[in-house]
């Protein structure tokens, strides 16, 4: 009886994916070392001093490492059955969140408890990993089969987006939109992401670029109207496979672009809206008759494309001008290069930048880089932790660095791929999705390709929130893989 016992709580480590332990003890031991690099001040203090960043963050390593081995001995069905309930728990922690944490430069996302500070943010990424996994392995459930399996989906995947806004932390509150790729491996239409990549495409050109004027019109708003038009071409002749009606509105759209050019060369004041707005109006409107010979639905959303486009269009300049605060306003555009402000929103961009830059090929060497050791570049233990890679371990560096979280995402995508149920599938997705995410914002805003939003980089950043959410998000993978061969058994 004992014997049995034991054996099913070892079952967790002889089916253990020890490449992805590895990879994991390697990208987090690499981080505490960068945290004692960033931090250290020459007064020689040890990496395993509790005193010092480097040390709590070992601290959080072993206590993170211990929550790992818990996880691996439990039973593999805890967490199907428990889904739901952990989803709620966690719920309900980040409403209690807005209530009682205190403000932290100006957001409310942290629970103090005496010399422990915690982000429930942090926790529920695998929460809601966890109840979106249990809900694609519901009896007979299929994405595509009801116009309600998209909108449970999606309650799961907003309803801590809608609280974590509410406290004030934008930044965490994105990360969960990476999960919309986990529809896509599901089945989603391929349609909702090409629209949803638009729409970023559409955002960035029509705030960039202002002057000088086109028609009466921004350039930024020009051109989009002008990608509306190509697309609404190019999805008539092939998503609705008419090459008929969509050589037909190509042709309209030309030749009336052409008309209103000549008159403005001729010194014909036209207005750039109305012309746009008369243009696509007219193709719709064609189009609308021609689709009733062919398959309607298509024709449909091939209409309601391009009207919500323009839509969206009108309402980029209002958004950003009216709904996002200040300090947001000033981090895109220093983002998208529309305003410099290099004492202000673009300091620590431009300090990390330098930092970067100034390590060259190979680096400056261990504990040599002079930006972070002059504390230059704030935050660079935490959310700009990249930039003392760039400048102590140089371009070489920060390739191994990128490479190792390659290879993680890389075997994290073949564990996916080998599991049996949807439950286990989804989760891994659901995994490999928030860490392309993490990676890909917190590096783009630390070489300014990013607006600063305040994502950490996994595994490296400084924080126990951080390091245990991950580590937690990432163990239950493992645990939910290495039963595979428990059920052959």
């Amino acid at each position: 009886m004992g014997s049995k016992n034991t054996d099913s709580s070892l079952s967790g480590f002889r089916g253990l994916d020890w490449i992805t332990v590895i990879l994991y003890l390697a990208l987090v031991l690499m981080g505490a070392v960068s945290i004692y690099a960033a931090s250290y001040d020459f007064d020689n203090a040890s990496l395993f001093d509790l005193n010092e960043f480097s040390g709590k963050q070992i601290l959080w390593i072993g206590l993170g490492l211990i929550l790992g081995c818990g996880i691996l001995i439990m039973d593999y069905r805890i967490f199907k059955i428990y889904s739901y309930p952990i989803y709620i728990t966690v719920l309900f922690v980040l409403l209690l969140t807005i209530f009682i944490a205190p403000d932290v430069k100006g957001s409310h996302s942290w629970i103090v408890m005496g010399p422990v500070s915690l982000q429930p943010a942090e926790f529920g990424k695998f929460a809601t990993a966890l109840a979106l996994a249990k809900l694609f392995d519901s009896y007979n459930f299929q994405l595509n089969a009801t116009a309600s399996n998209y909108f449970r989906a999606l309650i799961i995947i907003f309803l801590p987006v809608i609280l974590i806004l509410m406290q004030n932390e934008t930044g965490s509150s994105l990360v969960y939109f990476s999960l919309i790729f986990v529809l896509y491996r599901e089945g989603m239409s391929g349609l909702v992401l090409f629209s949803i990549l638009s729409a970023v495409v559409f955002f960035v050109v029509a705030l960039k670029f202002t002057e000088p004027l086109i028609l009466g019109i921004a350039p930024g708003e020009f051109a989009v109207f002008i990608m509306i038009m190509v697309i609404f071409v190019g999805m008539l002749i092939f998503y609705c496979r008419d090459i008929t009606t969509g050589r037909n509105v190509l042709l309209w759209f030309v030749g009336s672009g052409a008309l209103v050019g000549t008159l403005a060369l001729c010194g014909i004041e036209v207005n750039g809206f109305l012309y746009f707005g008369v243009a696509l109006a007219v193709a719709i409107a064609y189009t609308c008759v021609m689709m009733f010979k062919h398959r309607i639905t298509h024709y449909v959303i091939t209409i309601c494309f391009s009207i919500v486009s323009v839509m969206f269009l009108f309402s980029v300049n209002y958004a950003v001008n009216n709904i996002l605060q200040p300090h947001q306003q000033q981090r895109i555009k220093v983002a998208l290069g529309i305003e410099e402000n290099l004492q202000g929103a673009g300091y620590n961009v431009n300090q990390s930048k330098i930092a970067i830059g100034s390590g060259g090929v190979t680096g400056k060497g261990f504990l040599n880089g002079t930006q972070t050791k002059l504390k230059y570049v704030p935050e660079q233990h935490t959310d700009f932790i990249f930039c003392t890679i760039g400048e102590e371990e140089g371009f070489v560096g920060s390739c191994i660095v990128l490479c190792l979280y390659l290879t993680l995402i890389l075997r994290l995508i073949h564990i996916a791929e080998r599991q049996r149920t949807p439950f286990e599938r989804v989760y891994a997705y659901c995994v490999v999705s928030i860490l392309i995410f993490h990676l890909c914002i917190n590096v783009g805003m630390v070489i300014g390709l990013c607006p600063v939003i305040g994502i950490p980089l996994p595994f490296f950043s400084y924080g126990g929130s951080s390091l245990w959410g991950f580590t937690i998000l990432l163990f239950i993978l493992l645990r939910l893989d290495a039963s595979r061969k428990e059920r052959i058994d």
